[in-house]
């Protein structure tokens, strides 16, 4: 019999060790070490003789010239926003994995992704909700599903065995946090059970050529809770995002193995459900206060699409010895190195100044095309001077208080004029690549941040 021996792995890197301690040496995570059984491995011998038995299937090694290019089956889910984060549609016998929030509105894209299909078999696992739970939210959407099935299961053999016995086109698994193998030893959610489980979904959704759509947790850091190789072992990966104080919510592609990444689909929360919003930068600057200082508009590349959205902020005189740097939807790290910039090459003294930011509508911004227009927000609240309410800025913005040229600046130009902005401030480096004649919007070039701010005050 196969002795059992304890090791101990971190359930947020997947980080083992014999050993247990208060911090993982890999991600330096407080407490998340757990102890965990596993079988000892037979020894050297016995594994070397086992080796020289295995076959290899002459069917799996091919030349790469011998292979027939085969286009890739999609299924439409005639969601639009979903479908262009993944890409066009679901593959056939992919893995999606799609993490959020709670109560952000993952289960109820589920609902929705069954009830716009339709002809397709879908096999719901819930290992959270019961089934009554489940109709009732379907009932309360007014969704009809008549080729949809519940299976209130945590046990993945049983799972296994219903997945082979009604063979299902697309399958839902909420959340994979639930489910376990019975033949490890782990409790339900631990690094061993998560990716076990992953790979036998995976194996089974490419043998019989069914599509698996994996729901998972997230961290308090806003990470898809588990290892990073269950992220590796998926095709897709899927993120919402969103305040769930806000109606509108994000879906970020981070992993696309058939499509570009970093692609976003946008929801609004409604009492019937998920409102697609397909013209975001219309909606996320409906309610801006114009004439108000401390607001600039700038454009955001999401993918392959620009969106416009509204950078605020607001400087105040500190009451405390530390002023406070606050920053919601944008990196805090940058927004300090924005500041030290404005004091450095503008002379601005914000050392005695709280200084709050934020990107109107609970949008999260991560690239550097917005730096200049974060900076002249600062600016303008600063010396309590709006900005022109038509004005577009963008740029990105170096330590020297240089504005450096940003990607697909043509696309993001084209988004301002069909909103009917008047005028955007680009990088100068950005015009050399530009033919302005085919602009109706007057394009100006900064090559300093002290540029900019005579540009658009």
């Amino acid at each position: 019999m196969a002795k059992l021996k304890s090791k101990y792995t971190c359930q947020s890197c997947g980080f083992s060790s014999v050993r247990w301690s208060g911090k993982c040496p890999e991600c330096n995570n407080w407490n998340s070490m757990t102890e965990e059984l596993i079988t000892h491995e037979k020894d050297n011998r016995e594994r070397k003789n086992s080796r020289s038995i295995l076959k290899v299937n002459e069917n799996n090694f091919k030349a790469l010239s011998d292979i027939s290019s085969i286009n890739e089956s999609r299924t439409k889910t005639h969601i639009t926003e979903l479908d262009r984060v993944l890409g066009g549609g679901i593959v056939d016998g992919s893995v999606i994995l799609i993490g959020g929030d709670p109560g952000i509105g993952k289960s109820t894209l589920m609902l929705q992704l069954a009830e716009k299909i339709g002809d397709k078999r879908i096999l719901y696992v819930s290992g959270e909700e019961s089934a009554s739970q489940i109709k009732l939210r379907a009932d309360r959407l007014n969704f009809n599903l008549s080729n949809f099935f519940i299976l209130s299961e945590t046990n993945l053999d049983v799972i296994q065995a219903v997945i082979e016995r009604e063979r299902p086109e697309i399958v839902v698994v909420d959340s994979i946090q639930t489910v376990y193998r019975s033949e490890i030893e782990s409790a339900p959610g631990t690094v061993s059970q998560l990716r076990e489980s992953t790979a036998l979904l995976m194996n089974l959704a490419k043998s019989d050529n069914f599509s698996v759509f994996i729901v998972g947790h997230i961290t308090k850091e806003g990470m898809i809770a588990g290892p990073k190789v269950l992220e590796h072992m998926v095709d897709v990966v899927l993120q919402f995002e969103g305040e769930r104080t806000h109606s509108f919510r994000i879906l970020r592609g981070i992993k696309n193995r058939f499509g570009s990444t970093n692609e976003i689909g946008i929801f609004e929360m409604t009492e019937a459900g998920l409102k697609e919003v397909l013209n975001p930068s219309d909606v996320f600057l409906s309610q801006r206060n114009y004439g108000a200082s401390g607001c600039v508009i700038s454009a955001s590349l999401e993918g392959t699409r620009p969106v416009l959205i509204e950078v605020q902020a607001l400087v105040s005189s500190s009451n405390y010895g530390i002023p406070q740097r606050t920053s919601m939807g944008f990196d805090y790290k940058k927004l300090n190195i924005i500041v030290a910039v404005l004091e450095k090459k503008l002379g601005l003294f914000l050392n005695k100044y709280d200084i709050f930011l934020n990107i109107a509508g609970g949008i999260k911004i991560d690239e550097p095309a917005i730096d200049l227009a974060v900076a002249m927000s600062i600016y303008s609240s600063m010396k309590d001077i709006p900005v022109d309410s038509e004005t577009v800025v963008l740029g990105e913005v170096g330590l020297s208080g240089e504005v450096r040229t940003i990607s697909y600046a043509e696309r993001r130009i084209t988004e301002a004029e069909k909103l009917g902005f008047k005028k955007i401030i680009i990088p100068k480096g950005n015009l050399k690549n530009l033919n302005l004649k085919k602009f109706k919007i007057q394009v100006e070039g900064a090559v300093k941040i002290k540029d900019a701010t005579e540009l658009i005050l």
